[in-house]
């Protein structure tokens, strides 16, 4: 199911013995356009230490009353490596980071989270992670001691959720509007849309721009260039975020435009 971003937003983070906090923010992969982590504000019992999650150890979640239950505790988020989440966050620190919760590292497999599309099966707790503990340690040492040179000095590709929100979106022939949200899928927490309202040009519609028709991202300026016409963009099915965007929704916007699916 694809739910909001802003829905997303301040859900509880339930450890195995505790809640940990509220989520604030998500910071994504804009090579993948997958939620690699989310920020969450620890409130009072960390100090307001703002800490990230990974969708790694996220599972069951309970939407209805807004919580994302993790598999880690307490004691292993404050005992978690400090990483400023105001600050670009580097290659070596997100292997720093996953080599602290035991998570094998997302990149370099055929699918967005390793081998595969779900980040869960990622766990090393996982039944069906296929190796036994020891195996398991033993490969992940040797991976993170070939990461760690092949990636020292990589740019961060990780970019806030929030920061895109307000940048203006460029057709091939003219501006359309600007990015008011994104929907993520929340299995395999993918970015599969924009949305864009287009109040600033056209009555205030909103309309969904998937990230696969993205041309360009000029990340200084807050500028967004996508591979369609104005005109195509204006007679488009219109965003009605009070529906569910089911299949059905999406394949006729997806034909409409006449481009596949990512399904």
């Amino acid at each position: 199911m694809l739910r909001s971003m802003k829905d997303l937003e301040n859900y509880s983070i339930g450890a195995t013995d505790g809640n940990i906090g509220q989520v604030t923010d998500f910071l994504f992969d804009d090579h993948a356009w997958v939620i690699r982590y989310l920020v969450v504000d620890s409130g009072s019992w960390l100090l307001s230490r703002k800490v990230l999650i990974s969708p790694i150890s996220i599972h069951d979640p309970n939407w209805g009353l807004r919580t994302l239950p993790v598999s880690i505790t307490k004691e292993q988020v404050r005992n978690s490596p400090d990483i400023d989440t105001d600050k670009p966050i580097s290659r070596q620190h997100e292997i720093q980071y996953h080599s602290y919760y035991g998570y094998p590292y997302y990149g370099g497999g055929v699918g967005i989270w390793g081998a595969g599309m779900y980040p869960y099966m990622m766990n090393p707790g996982y039944s069906g992670f296929g190796l036994d503990r020891a195996e398991r340690e033993k490969d992940r040492e040797a991976f993170e001691k070939v990461e760690r040179a092949r990636h020292r000095n990589d740019d961060p590709t990780l970019r806030s959720c929030k920061e895109v929100i307000g940048y203006h979106i460029h057709a091939t022939d003219g501006e359309i509007g600007h990015v008011q949200g994104l929907l993520i899928d929340d299995a395999t927490w993918a970015v599969r849309y924009l949305v864009v309202n287009t109040s600033n040009w056209w009555l205030g519609r909103q309309v969904l721009i998937a990230q696969q028709w993205i041309k360009d991202i000029e990340w200084a300026d807050g500028s967004v260039t996508v591979d369609l016409t104005r005109a195509s963009v204006k007679d488009s099915p219109p965003y009605d975020p009070t529906a569910e965007l089911d299949r059905e929704r999406e394949s006729s916007l997806h034909n409409y435009y006449g481009r596949p699916g990512y399904w």
